[in-house]
């Protein structure tokens, strides 16, 4: 047997009176029928401080964990491949600085440039991996044009803003077809009756009042997110469940640091208009044939009358 070891967020616990239950990654409660196995055994092989069984019932049931995707080999703490190391860092201090520092833990290789970028070729300078862009307030009309497209270079795309209270971490786009930041912005625009409103807004000029910048707890919350984003892209990490990553718009309240999921695809491009056909200036007007018995038009030639 290859794994015996419990995955990473699976547990088991002793239940008095009901045996074993296996708590999943999930959260979800599963009762574990051990048969005639030794429990006591089977709790230190799952916790990998004693080597498999040679005993036919344990063996069934490491079987069974191991089938449901409950079992792992040895813990893997996958590394930060150097060919995406590079990563190019845009936007506001408060949050490209602990962005910066947890990229950093994780082994990816972080740049700030001093002057923002104004075309693409800024972007690709230094051949980076990846490029995150973030924001403390709302996205100016055309900002990220240009970065919307990296993908179609190899270029994974990652970006955060914050609007008011409310702060956005976009899906990431790391391939063509990804969404980009114009397919959100059109996608939001098209989800709500405020759409004037929400325009206006991105447009600017707002006028307000105290400040709502961001808090060291909420910009080290976005940074941790982005952080996660990049490792999961960076080693190809599965998924987690619920929505794809590159799927997923994630929208969290600054008040209470909670996260919500949206979905979100990409915009198809729109057709051209074929091109019309010529229409000609006057139409010619076909002749009427002649009913009997009808009356005659005025202006008309008699009509010819009939023998007999």
């Amino acid at each position: 047997m290859s794994r015996s070891r419990l995955a990473p967020g699976v547990e088991v616990v002793a239940v008095p009176g009901r045996g074993l239950a296996l708590r999943t990654a999930e959260g979800e409660f599963l009762g574990v029928r051990t048969g005639d196995a030794d429990q006591d055994t089977l709790l230190a092989v799952l916790s990998g401080t004693a080597p498999a069984p040679d005993d036919s019932e344990l063996r069934r049931v490491l079987r069974a964990f191991e089938e449901a995707g409950y079992l792992t080999a040895e813990p893997r703490h996958p590394e930060w491949p150097a060919a995406r190391r590079s990563v190019r860092l845009f936007g506001d201090p408060i949050l490209t600085r602990p962005l910066a520092a947890q990229l950093t833990a994780l082994g990816a290789a972080p740049h700030t440039p001093a002057a923002p970028p104004e075309h693409l070729d800024d972007l690709l300078r230094d051949d980076p991996a990846a490029v995150v862009w973030c924001l403390d307030g709302p996205v100016p009309d055309g900002l990220w044009d240009a970065a919307d497209r990296l993908p179609g270079h190899g270029v994974a795309w990652l970006r955060c803003h914050r609007e008011g209270r409310q702060a956005y971490l976009e899906p990431p786009a790391a391939a063509p077809g990804d969404v980009t930041s114009a397919h959100v912005r059109a996608r939001r625009l098209a989800a709500t009756p405020a759409h004037r409103e929400l325009a206006a807004y991105w447009r600017g000029p707002r006028t307000s009042g105290t400040p709502a910048g961001l808090t060291g707890p909420a910009a080290a919350l976005l940074a941790a997110l982005l952080a996660d984003d990049l490792h999961r892209w960076a080693t190809d990490a599965p998924g987690t469940g619920g929505l794809p990553a590159r799927r997923r718009l994630r929208r969290v309240d600054l008040r209470t640091l909670t996260v919500t999921e949206h979905p979100v695809l990409p915009v198809p491009d729109v057709a051209p208009m074929p091109h019309a056909l010529p229409v000609p200036h006057a139409l010619p007007v076909p002749h009427a044939l002649p009913v009997p018995g009808a009356a005659p038009v005025p202006g008309a030639a008699p009509m010819p009358k009939k023998n007999g």
